[in-house]
């Protein structure tokens, strides 16, 4: 169970102690009204939103942006005329007066991008799921260790509405003993959403196929890889790590959790026959705080929703969260009658849970703010790891069959 003094301390006393004082000192001196150079690597769906959300934040210039894809580039030089393109990433990072940069390429690139841009200098918004596997996390930590660089990890949930309510209803004295939080995804859409039709000029002329493939197994060029590599292990976690770990994250900051014991995850494919990853799932998480944290998602039905559906469920009472709204329920009261809301499928590029464009725009300006002040943001490494590293046991224990375990002190899965 929860110790009542360990979980007040957990909740209040990191925050507290990081109050008064600067974290990070930056790159170049930055005044409080300074306006910070932000560049883009990865311009797909989800790098185009952040950077929208990026253009937004007060007093900030996009300046460069780098895709293996020229047709990307050609989108964002519509938004912004006048920002630099680049096909590789390393030359934007060479730009000193770049400042940050918007980490937004396929799950399996995300180390390769984020080790470098912490050692020319940048800070850097780097998308979830933030490692793609042990290797890669332990890659991004000693590259972080000791660089004084702000890192902001796109779980923006953490920035939203619902976290202050949710973690000021989720205490001991409301929830008494937690030892169980379930979680749900569900969409009613073939492939998740995820699916996408194959532009013309999707060919080794307009694609660096080789920079694309990075670490992962080669390949012959193939469009379908390249465009949907959601679908493919070798690029991509599925639902797990496009979904879980907001879910995860969320919870895990709310409640101060570390990374599980062990974890077990089952799941198959029964409606998606292009796709390798699973559409219907389910993983359970023996937490080291003596609770258990599950999460469950289909692409077949919507029942539970795809924003949310959160219980954390005490002896004393639970707290709900779906979406936005958080609320809490004594233990005298039963709500398993009423039924959850659902939502509606959604084409195209792929709805995430807490990715409402206020959350994320608050997430980006959070981000922002940090860069100048050089304080700690909202969702910073350790959250991202420890989200990323839950996320890597759920497919670990998919892919091979078994229960799986962390290792602390070799920071790997056994």
């Amino acid at each position: 169970m929860l110790n009542r003094r360990i979980f007040i301390h957990q909740l209040t006393g990191g925050a507290a102690a990081l109050a008064g004082s600067s974290m990070f000192p930056p790159a170049r001196v930055l005044g409080a009204n300074d306006r910070v150079r932000f560049g883009l690597i990865g311009a797909g769906g989800r790098g185009t939103a952040i950077f929208k959300a990026a253009l937004k934040a007060p007093n900030t210039q996009a300046v460069a942006v780098a895709d293996v894809y020229s047709r990307r580039l050609d989108a964002i030089k519509h938004l912004v005329p006048s920002i630099q393109t680049y096909t590789d990433f390393r030359r934007l990072l060479d730009d000193k007066s770049v400042d940050a940069v918007l980490i937004a390429t396929p799950q399996h690139q995300h180390a390769l991008n984020f080790v470098p841009a912490i050692r020319a200098g940048k800070d850097v918004y780097q998308e979830k799921t933030m490692a793609f596997n042990p290797d890669h996390a332990r890659r991004m930590r000693r590259a972080v260790e000791g660089s004084n660089r702000v890192v902001q990890v796109g779980i923006q949930s953490v920035s939203g509405k619902a976290f202050e309510r949710a973690r000021e209803l989720a205490t001991p004295d409301r929830l008494g003993n937690i030892t169980a939080i379930h979680t749900h995804h569900y969409r009613n859409a073939p492939y998740g959403g995820w699916k996408r039709n194959i532009p013309p000029d999707c060919n080794l002329e307009n694609v660096a196929w080789k920079e694309f493939e990075g670490e992962a197994p080669p390949h012959d060029f193939d469009p379908q890889r390249f465009i949907n590599w959601r679908f493919f292990w070798d690029y991509s976690g599925g639902n797990v790590f496009e979904n879980m770990v907001h879910q995860v994250g969320f919870w895990y900051k709310v409640l101060g959790l570390k990374v599980p014991h062990r974890v077990t995850m089952a799941g198959y494919n029964y409606l998606s026959p292009e796709m390798e990853v699973p559409d219907t799932m389910n993983v359970c998480m023996d937490q080291p705080e003596k609770l258990m944290f599950t999460w469950n998602s289909m692409f077949g039905n919507n029942y539970y929703g795809e924003d949310g559906s959160d219980l954390a469920l005490g002896n004393k009472g639970t707290v709900l969260r779906v979406v936005d709204n958080v609320s809490y329920l004594p233990q005298t009261h039963h709500h398993a009658e009423q039924k959850a809301p659902t939502s509606s499928s959604v084409g195209g590029e792929a709805n995430i849970v807490g990715s409402d464009e206020n959350d994320t725009e608050a997430h980006m300006r959070n981000f922002f703010d940090c860069v100048r002040s050089r304080m700690e943001p909202n969702c910073p490494f350790e959250l991202g790891y420890s989200s990323a590293i839950a996320c890597q046991m759920a497919i670990a224990s998919l892919r091979q069959l078994r229960t799986v375990q962390w290792d602390a002190e070799r920071e790997d899965i056994i």
